[in-house]
């Protein structure tokens, strides 16, 4: 999905386009671009099931509250993927341009507002483990029963009010005041979300290495940490390119990109699954079972407590 020669960056001007330069992409962007479609699909069924066993099929707690919109989040990014994949695939086979550029500018701007509610969530499922450890007295005892919710409330009313300013500045073609808006939003994310994020799992990883041996450690830290450690791997690079776009630093594909990002929003449900699935044999369960694991499992240690 190359924004640089049919969808530039919001903040960049858009240059003019004719069938001539469209058919001058390389097979290797369209090889991603191909890619990057089958990794979405995949994805999108993969969220889809995290979205029915955890809305209809498992018990809810505080975590799995947060794991059900990072789902949304997710696939709400991936459907956005699917169907901008498409149109450039398309339109590198027919060598013509079948929306408008304020049209693909838009898909930009609705895929950053999943990407920055999944790092919101991510963090808010990060802190609630590492204070559950830290403070479990008062986790168990005086923790607000419908925290998770009034949190990702608050986490989509901010996506929303950011995406929202952001868009509206971007398609009314305020050049400077679009950049400035970006860049106050990846601050923000780099200040403020990504530091607690980081030292929560740093707790969390030092907690599993130090556990008692007796004991097996919990699948929900695992999953939570290599949840984390692949947002940091595949996400980061995208909000590190998009950042780098507001000074005209295009060097990282945007293709690579996307595709980096769209592999961290559907390796989640397969990091559930293996690591609910996981035995001593290696024996793998059914999808509900494994899940059940994973996510009851701090359900039930806490009522045991």
């Amino acid at each position: 999905m190359e924004l640089n020669q049919t969808s530039p960056s919001p903040t960049s001007p858009v240059p003019e386009t004719d069938g001539d330069d469209l058919c001058g992409i390389e097979v290797t962007d369209m090889a991603v671009d191909a890619v990057t479609l089958l990794v979405s699909l995949c994805g999108l069924m993969g969220n889809g099931a995290v979205l029915w066993l955890l809305g209809f099929r498992i018990c809810r707690n505080p975590v799995t509250v947060y794991v059900l919109n990072l789902a949304v989040a997710d696939f709400i990014f991936l459907l956005l993927m699917v169907t901008s994949a498409l149109l450039y695939v398309m339109e590198n086979i027919s060598c013509s341009a079948l929306v408008s550029r304020t049209y693909k500018r838009s898909f930009l701007l609705l895929s950053l507002f999943s990407y920055n509610m999944g790092s919101y969530l991510l963090t808010a499922i990060s802190i609630e483990r590492c204070v559950s450890i830290l403070c479990p007295l008062w986790y168990r005892c005086h923790r607000p029963q419908r925290l998770s919710a009034v949190v990702c409330a608050l986490f989509w009313a901010l996506s929303i009010a950011f995406i929202a300013a952001v868009t509206s500045l971007c398609l009314s073609h305020e050049h400077e005041h679009c950049r400035v808006a970006l860049i106050s939003m990846y601050v923000l994310n780099f200040t403020i979300f990504a530091p607690p994020m980081v030292i929560s799992n740093v707790i969390l990883f030092v907690k599993v290495l130090c556990g008692s041996r007796r004991r097996q450690p919990k699948r929900l830290y695992i999953v939570i940490f290599l949840t984390v450690l692949f947002f940091l791997i595949f996400v980061v690079p995208l909000s590190i390119w998009n950042f780098l776009q507001q000074f005209n630093y295009t060097a990282v594909p945007s293709q690579v990109v996307f595709l980096l990002a769209c592999i961290n929003s559907s390796i989640n449900p397969f990091i559930y699954f293996l690591v609910g699935s996981y035995r001593r044999r290696c024996s793998l369960v059914s999808l509900q079972v494994a899940f059940r694991r994973v996510f009851e499992e701090t359900g039930v240690t806490t009522v045991s407590s």
